[in-house]
């Protein structure tokens, strides 16, 4: 039997007193250990002569070393995955100030302006020469302008600063298109429909337009014959169903970094009156309109425009006609009144208003 202490099988191998003693000289007897000196060093001792011999390492470094190759592994791809959180995290949070507040966003879309008219009446220095349409052409200085729409011609488009070659024709193709439905479509014309002009413009102004024709004014807002021709069919029909057009179209970039497109064109109906048989009895009516159009790329994409601007003369009227609603023309064998444009009070409160008139030179009036 196995002696106390010493378990059943005999000193385990290794262990002193086993049978392998090759350590047994590195273990320390009694008399060693109590002849050693110890010292335990002050608080202030420890502070000012004494450093750690090692420097302490975080307890997730600790703890990789401690699990081996397989830990170090972990601890690194946990650093990497925290590193790329915060990467995205921060781009993401750049994504967004930089949409926020980006000092060089495009400007948002304006809203179009309101048109400016003035509508110019031109009084005739005498009787109204009437006759024969073909023959009154003729003989008239419209005698080499093109029919109807083959008068409004375009010029050749050039890309501008910010504008392709492809939105300049595209802006000068909207403004033929305004001309047309506007000038010499019959039923404008005659004043059934306003229609057709009124989708080719740009939103904004569609208040202004349909108040130009529920109450049209002479206050250079809201004449309806600011933004198109037409005639009282009670009073006056088309003696040819068509005109003579002659004139040109300009296009520029403005500064805002618009288009600008600039017609001036000049239109010359034969006209008689009302009811009239024959056609021996028709006379001229001319009417010269300069229109200026602004375009942003939403009525380029949309074929659509903003009408800025439309001075308009036409005659023969007397001035003392209202042209604000209808254009009234003095027709053949007839002459004006003696009347002058209607009187404009410089003392009225409220929207001030301009009564123009101009004279018909002897040339456009008698062919």
């Amino acid at each position: 039997m196995a002696g106390r202490g010493e378990p059943p099988e005999g000193v385990p191998e290794g262990l002193p007193g086993g049978s392998d003693d090759e350590y047994r000289s590195v273990v320390f007897d009694e008399s060693f250990v109590r002849a050693a000196r110890l010292q335990e060093y002050s608080a202030q001792e420890r502070l000012d002569d004494h450093e750690k011999a090692v420097r302490s390492r975080p307890a997730w470094k600790a703890r990789a070393a401690g699990m081996g190759g397989g830990g170090r592994r972990g601890g690194s791809g946990a650093k990497q995955a925290l590193v790329l959180v915060l990467l995205v995290a921060i781009a993401f949070g750049t994504a967004i100030y930089m949409g926020v507040r980006h000092p060089y966003q495009p400007p948002g879309a304006t809203r179009a302006g309101l048109l400016r008219t003035m509508v110019v009446p031109l009084a005739p220095q005498g009787t109204v020469t009437g006759g024969e349409p073909a023959e009154l052409f003729a003989r008239s200085p419209a005698a080499q302008f093109r029919t109807g729409a083959e008068g409004v011609t375009l010029p050749p488009a050039r890309r501008t600063a910010h504008f392709s070659e492809g939105q300049v024709m595209a802006a000068l193709t909207i403004a033929k298109d305004y001309l047309v439905e506007s000038s010499l479509d019959p039923d404008v014309l005659n004043g059934s429909t306003v229609r057709p002009v009124r989708t080719l413009l740009d939103p904004d102004q569609l208040t202004q337009f349909d108040r130009s024709f529920d109450a049209p004014a002479d206050d250079g807002r809201h004449a309806a014959t600011g933004w198109l021709v037409r005639f009282d069919p009670a009073k006056v029909t088309l003696a040819s169903p068509q005109a003579r057009v002659q004139g040109i179209l300009r296009v520029e970039e403005t500064q805002s970094h618009r288009l600008e497109v600039t017609s001036d064109h000049t239109f010359v109906y034969a006209v008689r009156p009302a009811g009239a048989s024959g056609s021996d009895g028709a006379s001229l009516f001319t009417v010269r309109r300069e229109l200026h159009f602004g375009f942003d790329r939403d009525d380029l994409r949309m074929h659509r425009a903003e009408l800025l601007v439309s001075y308009v003369q036409a005659g023969p009227q007397a001035c003392s006609a209202d042209a604000a609603d209808r254009l009234r023309p003095v027709l053949a064998g007839q002459r004006a009144t003696a009347e002058g444009p209607a009187g404009t009070d410089p003392y009225a409160t409220g929207r001030a208003t301009a009564a123009l008139c101009g004279a018909l030179a002897p040339s456009a009036s008698r062919p």
